[in-house]
Order: C-alpha cells, then structure tokens, then sequence
C-alpha cells in the first residue's frame, strides 16, 4: 500500500512540475492543481496508512496510537482541498480576463516557437 501511494505522489508531482514548464495558463494551472493533490496525499500519508480505525477514541479501549488514527491529518487536508478548489477557480477567472484583455492564453503574452 505504501508504495503505490509513494508512486501515486511521484507521478503526481512530475506530472505538475512539467505542466507547470508549459508556455499556456490553463496548463500552469492544472500543474498547480496536481502539485496541490499530490500535497494532500503527501500529509494524508504522514498520519499513518491505517485501515479500519476511528479517528476518535472508543470506551473501554486504551487510548494509544495504535488504536485510533491521528485526525489531524485529515482535517489539514481536507481544509486543503476547499482552499485549493477556491484557489483554482479563481485562477480561472484570471486566466479567462487575461484571455479577453490579451487575445493569448500565453504565460508571457506573446505566441512563441514550440
């Protein structure tokens, strides 16, 4: 399990750093969105890969970390992916009024060799 999520954050994150090398914003914006997913499975990942187990405490079981999953994991991330989704969409807002005022969707503003 480890290592597909391991291979999972390593795709993830060359596949957003090439995009983020790409002369258009649209895919300077999906780069940053991969790097972002790739964040999150990296912090989800630092709070141990545990199956089965409540991030709260249950009575009569001892109150280890061996027996329940650590939440704050999960809450970072999950507040990572609101402000994430935010950030993206207002991205795109930018990159549509850049269009309009530009006529290109270039990074620079000019249309270049590829």
């Amino acid at each position: 399990m480890q290592a597909v999520l391991a291979i999972a954050i390593g795709v993830l994150t060359a596949s957003g750093v090439y995009l983020l090398l790409r002369p258009r914003s649209f895919q300077v914006i999906m780069g940053l969105t991969l790097l972002s997913y790739a964040v999150n499975l990296f912090i989800f990942s630092m709070g141990r890969l545990k199956v089965d187990s409540e991030p709260i405490l249950i009575p009569g079981l001892a109150s280890t970390m061996a027996n329940t999953a650590d939440p704050m994991p999960q809450a970072l991330v999950l507040t990572a992916i609101v402000i994430g989704f935010a950030m993206t969409a207002l991205f795109l807002v930018v990159l549509l009024a850049s269009r309009g005022l530009h006529g290109t969707d270039h990074v620079d503003g000019e249309e270049g060799e590829q």
